[in-house]
């Protein structure tokens, strides 16, 4: 077996030192004015997205270099790898196969699963159709009206994003997300609902998954109180789960169940039988134009040269930014408040992903992967958190999300959210110089003193790096390209870092010591000791009842 190459065994590793040394006393600013055709050739487009990377830290030199490490990791070869179902996830001796799930036709040798994906659908079809219709009733005969999809990690964050997302092409068939185990999140998704109009779809690969079963059996017994009989609570349960055993125990029957296979992961399953509640949300057309986008950057990205490959640019930018300028975070900030939850989803999808401390061979990095992702929507963020971006000692590298119009009536107000969005983006490039605050105090009546006082407070240095990723609208085809463009940039960062991005053993732990202390909390009698910090949380808690 071939052993895998970190990214500093790569030739282009010292260069990229070097180079990003240079780059620490250079203005963006000036790359501008050194550069008439900047704006246009740091610019790419595909499956309706345009990226403008020009507000980076970055020359022709250093892109230049940048590329040559794509090419010296093979990234175009590996998304061909991904997107032929090669066993990339090397430690559970898999494909990672997501791809496949939006795909239009099957890939050479992978027949038998894309069978098995057109059959699904066509099943997610009939399902959406029956219920948007008004055909499924519930045990007295009412029309299902509310579906509250049960999940958590992958089998909530992105069906809740494009359900939120997609607001305007919103159905009959209203739909709510319940994730936390906490009792709350259930108890109040639920006030105001009817439970004889009242779907639920549990949303569990194994039917393991202890929140999600937890909130499962409270939902069966929030039906039971209100009336329904046992016999018809398979008229309020779908369950997407390859477990047909234990969902048929808990009162799903298998007719009832869609399938999720083991070579899709579950920060990648929106496109799935996981999307039924999306699909349900906005209706079939709507959610097979979403994976018509995300298969079109699908194309694009195992097409693309390296030079205009989004998502492999996107990546290299994380790459210079993470490991040769220390910058330990990104923040993403959607200006469409439908992409509210982007950040979260996106948290997931990158740390989960590339949050790992050694490469596939299980050696040690000797570099730092998965910068911390962060951000909020549109102008919330500029009165929390922008101040950090503009004059805290962090460089914190942005995406900036802009949709360029609106469904909504009110273009005014849309200008406005262009216009902040666009100058959050230039202010954090250009700033302002002591000289240039000073002049502004002086323009607003203060005297010199004064003014000469406050000049450092409102000086920005600027020079702080950022993308801005465009498109006509936020539409089921533009979000799922945007979508699919994170998943692939997500991909690339982890083939250069060396690590699998398709396992997440670290979560594994914590199970194992919650279901120890979860043991403890209903025996108290039970003798798993543990550290005295943690054995004096858990007298308060018992204390406490």
């Amino acid at each position: 077996m071939t052993q895998t190459l970190r990214l500093s065994d790569f030739p282009s590793w010292r260069e990229l030192q070097a180079l990003a040394a240079q780059m620490q006393g250079t203005s963006i600013t000036t790359l501008f004015s050194k550069d008439a055709q900047r704006a246009t050739e740091f610019t790419a487009s595909a499956a309706g997205l345009t990226l403008d990377y020009s507000k980076h830290l970055l020359c022709r030199d250093s892109r230049a270099a940048l590329l040559r490490l794509a090419e010296q990791a093979q990234l175009p070869q590996r998304a061909g790898q991904l997107l032929a179902g090669a066993p990339l996830n090397n430690t559970e001796s898999r494909p990672a196969l997501h791809t496949l799930l939006r795909a239009r036709s099957a890939p050479a040798g992978l027949e038998a699963e894309f069978s098995a994906v057109e059959d699904t659908r066509q099943r997610m079809r009939l399902w959406c159709d029956r219920i948007t219709s008004g055909q499924m009733q519930g045990y007295s005969g009412k029309a299902i009206r509310d579906v509250v999809n049960i999940g958590i990690g992958g089998s909530d964050l992105g069906p809740r994003l494009v359900t939120g997302a997609l607001a305007a092409c919103h159905g009959p068939v209203r739909c709510h997300y319940v994730a936390n185990v906490d009792p709350a999140d259930l108890h109040y998704t639920l006030q105001g609902l009817d439970p004889d109009a009242t779907l639920f779809i549990l949303c569990s690969k194994s039917f393991r998954t202890e929140e999600t079963l937890a909130n499962g059996v409270a939902a069966r017994d929030w039906l039971l109180a209100a009336g329904a009989p046992e016999e018809d609570l398979h008229r309020h349960f779908l369950a997407i789960t390859t477990n047909l055993e234990a969902a048929a125990a808990f009162g799903v029957p298998a007719d009832n169940c869609l399938p999720l296979w083991d070579w899709v992961g579950g920060r990648y399953s929106l496109w799935s039988a996981v999307g039924l509640s999306t699909a349900i949300a906005v209706g079939w057309e709507h959610f097979s134009a979403l994976l018509a986008g995300a298969e079109e950057m699908d194309s694009h990205f195992s097409s693309a040269s390296c030079a205009h490959n989004l998502p492999m640019l996107m990546s290299l930018l994380e790459i210079w930014y993470c490991n040769f300028f220390g910058a330990g975070n990104q923040a993403v900030l959607p200006y469409d408040q439908g992409l509210a939850r982007l950040p979260d989803f996106l948290q997931q999808l990158t740390m989960e992903s590339n949050g790992k401390r050694i490469t596939r061979d299980g050696e040690p990095l000797d570099y730092d992967s998965a910068p911390v992702l962060w951000g909020s929507a549109g102008t919330m963020g500029q009165h929390s958190f922008h101040q950090l971006l503009h004059q805290g000692t962090r460089l914190c590298p942005a995406d900036f999300i802009l949709p360029l119009t609106t469904p909504l009536a009110d273009a005014a107000r849309h200008r406005m959210l262009v216009a902040n969005g666009l100058a959050q983006s230039r202010a954090l490039m250009i700033g302002r110089t002591e000289d240039e605050a000073r002049a502004s105090l002086l323009g607003r009546g203060l005297d010199a003193a004064e003014a000469n006082r406050l000049a450092p407070h409102l000086a920005m240095p600027g020079n702080r790096p950022s993308s801005v990723i465009t498109m006509d609208a936020v539409t089921p085809h533009s979000l799922g390209a945007l979508l699919a463009l994170y998943e692939h940039r997500t991909f690339c960062s982890g083939q250069l870092w060396g690590i699998n991005s398709f396992d997440q053993w670290g979560v594994e732990l914590g199970k194992e010591i919650g279901a120890d202390i979860l043991n403890r909390l209903q025996n108290p009698d039970s003798r798993k000791n543990m550290d005295a910090a943690t054995e004096r949380l858990l007298a308060q808690w018992f204390a406490a009842q």
